[in-house]
């Protein structure tokens, strides 16, 4: 049985926690990186060192993308341990914590490997940081509509927090307004994080296609027992078939406790007005030339 706490993530296992930092491994922590956020050779080179030690599962997922439960299941599946890699959301994009991972990768390579899930984009400063670890990211590729679609009923079943924005202020009153109203605020505020966001996971998945793995919505429906086997192997933790459907087996027993929604394809185009659709259709093929991968994206159906 995997490790995944009550309550929400924890940013240390008891184990790692107990694990005394060398004096190189602490000048790290405080070692800043350059505005950029490339990292000194002398110290990108020690990280790397440090971080091909343990092996993790890091899934950077756009929200309502089936993060939550697939996350549920890879921890399930090599008994690992959630843990939190930002030092806080709070309504902005998901930034890697440095003191977090160094705790990670300096700690007993024997204790449970860290699973994680967190709204990230790749900026150059993440992209640094990411390749310092030698870490091997994971993304979803999801039909936007859809993903916004389930985006407005989180927003109108749950109570708004600054854990849903995505670096925009989400009203607190947003399921008091109409479906209208709540549409044109989707498309124009959250819309453009959507677009940013594969803009620049797909720029990296085309510069560096050995680490970045892409995951595609559909398939995971049509078999997700294959999807959990190719993100876990893509982070070199072995794993069997069947210990994969057997996680996903356990998992989907409580599925509606990981956010897992209806999972209907087409909803977005249903919910959305043609106006609506063609501001996506600017953000993502206009703003960014993401049209080699509009069958993801804007599906027809």
């Amino acid at each position: 049985m995997g490790t995944e706490l009550i309550g929400g993530e924890t940013t240390l296992s008891e184990a790692s926690a107990q694990t005394p930092l060398s004096p190189l491994t602490a000048a790290a922590i405080f070692t800043l990186p350059d505005f950029g956020g490339a990292f000194d050779p002398d110290f990108f080179a020690y990280l790397q060192e440090m971080g091909r030690k343990r092996r993790s599962i890091l899934l950077f997922f756009a929200p309502k993308a089936a993060g939550t439960y697939l996350r549920s299941a890879a921890i399930e599946a090599v008994n690992g341990q959630l843990m939190r890699v930002v030092h806080a959301t709070g309504g902005r994009d998901a930034t890697p914590y440095l003191p977090i991972f160094i705790r990670y990768f300096s700690g007993n390579p024997t204790h449970p490997p860290m699973v994680t899930h967190a709204h990230m984009q790749a900026f150059p400063a993440n992209r640094s940081f990411i390749e310092a670890f030698d870490l091997r990211p994971i993304v979803m590729l999801r039909s936007v509509p859809d993903m916004l679609c389930s985006y407005i009923d989180m927003l109108n079943a749950e109570t708004v927090t600054p854990e849903h924005w995505t670096n925009g202020l989400i009203p607190a009153d947003f399921s008091q307004h109409d479906a209208g109203w709540q549409a044109d605020f989707v498309i124009d505020v959250i819309g453009p994080w959507y677009a940013s966001y594969f803009a620049t996971w797909l720029d990296y998945a085309t510069v560096s296609p050995k680490r970045v793995c892409l995951l595609r919505y559909p398939e995971f429906k049509q078999n997700p027992v294959s999807t959990l086997e190719k993100l876990v192997a893509h982070s070199q933790i072995p794993i069997t078939r069947e210990q994969c459907a057997s996680a996903l087996d356990q998992t989907w027993k409580d599925r509606s406790a990981y956010r897992f929604n209806k999972a209907e394809n087409g909803r977005g185009r249903a919910r959305f007005n043609d106006r609506h659709l063609a501001r996506l259709e600017s953000l993502l093929f206009q703003y960014y030339d993401l049209s080699a991968y509009r069958n993801d994206l804007m599906p027809s159906q």
